[in-house]
């Protein structure tokens, strides 16, 4: 276990502020500070806040993660981080942090892709992936279906939303109910109350004409709305669980059937399925009891490894090292629409990456005491 590489990972993607630390496929640590309730009161996140919120937490969270997994920072192999997508100030800040971190250590550095490191997190939960490997990731941001053959170098984009994410979605239909923010979690908790069958909702891009793999939730969420209109405006009560239930199965119908489609028809036994809607309950039962009627093993992680966190940045990281995959230059820059076609973002074509990881360790004198105070 100790020639496994020990790569630290920050993840800063959105509104969560993660650092996790890695060897190999084991988990030593995964420290997050999200700030998710300076959000609330704008019932959806604010980019500049969250960029601050980062900011804040970064020097704690790492400092803590370094505490929990026993380490200290001259043990690491490798720094990692999302470099994109997401959104772009809140990128920024981990860049910048895994940068001053990577260079004040002399080790190097891995810029890595979000939606990548979903697929990898499940490496911590039920051990090295299948290749290829079907994803599904959902979160508030993105629902995507993936064929991985290779994690690190290559990752193909079967379908997309084409507008409103799944997430996007839940948190919306939340709001219209007046339920708060985030919307996934608590609609999830009403909708076991009540009846999935009491309102048929209609199911997006589900024709015999319409893009296999791609989802549509615009519609739905206008439909649910409508609904919910039309009740306060007839003056009756809205049944919130029953149209959480609804919604919500609306939702995971399309997702599950979506998948299971995908692995048949690309040939491939596993579906993987993370984000953060890879938490709801309802999602996970539905996907659970459609893959065992088609042969497919089905591999989710535990609710807090599907949520944005560092860990999953560090697994693909240590991956990236295991490999011998290409390190990051030092002109690595916060990429909010990086696609998911790159899983890490090397350094460019011709970079002279040896002699550019070299001249880490040419400080001038004043580095050199920093880098005594603070890693000795």
């Amino acid at each position: 276990m100790a020639d496994e590489p020990l790569v630290l990972g920050i993840e800063t993607s959105c509104d969560e502020t993660g650092v996790g630390i890695v060897r190999g496929h084991t988990l030593l640590a995964d420290a997050v500070a999200s700030s998710v309730d300076e959000h609330a009161r704008f019932g959806g996140v604010v980019p500049e806040v969250a960029s601050r919120a980062h900011l804040e937490a970064m020097v704690p969270t790492i400092q803590r993660a370094l505490k929990e997994a026993g380490v200290a920072p001259s043990d690491l192999d490798g720094i990692a981080v999302t470099a994109g997508p997401g959104l772009a100030g809140a990128l920024l800040v981990g860049v910048s942090a895994a940068k001053a971190y990577a260079y004040a250590l002399g080790k190097p550095l891995y810029g890595v892709n979000h939606l990548a490191s979903h697929i990898c997190v499940d490496q911590l939960e039920h051990g090295p992936l299948p290749e290829p490997t079907m994803a599904l990731l959902v979160s508030g941001g993105h629902s995507s279906l993936l064929l991985a053959p290779d994690i690190t170098s290559d990752v193909r984009p079967l379908g997309s939303t084409i507008d409103d994410a799944a997430g996007e979605a839940f948190d919306k239909i939340a709001r219209v109910l007046n339920l708060g923010f985030p919307g996934g979690p608590v609609i999830d908790r009403i909708a076991r109350e009540g009846d999935p069958d009491a309102i048929a909702f209609p199911r997006g891009l589900t024709g015999p004409r319409d893009a296999a793999y791609d989802f549509s939730f615009s519609g739905l969420k206008t439909a649910v709305a409508r609904w919910i209109e039309a009740k306060r405006a007839a003056g009756e009560d809205v049944p919130v669980a029953d149209v959480s239930a609804s919604f919500q199965e609306a939702v995971v119908d399309v997702l599950t059937r979506k998948a299971v489609r995908a692995c048949r028809d690309e040939g491939v036994d596993h579906l993987m399925i993370g984000g953060g809607v890879a938490a709801n309950s309802r999602l996970r039962a539905m996907a659970e009891r459609r893959c065992e009627d088609a042969g497919i093993t089905l591999r989710v992680p535990r609710p807090k490894l599907c949520t944005d966190n560092g860990a999953m940045v560090a697994a693909l990281g240590a991956e990236m090292v295991a490999r011998g995959r290409a390190a990051s230059s030092w002109g690595l820059s916060a990429d909010s629409s990086l696609p998911v076609t790159d899983p890490h973002v090397p350094a460019p074509a011709g970079h002279d990456d040896d002699h550019d990881h070299e001249h880490v360790h040419d400080h001038d004198h004043v580095h050199e005491l920093s880098r005594k105070n603070l890693y000795a």
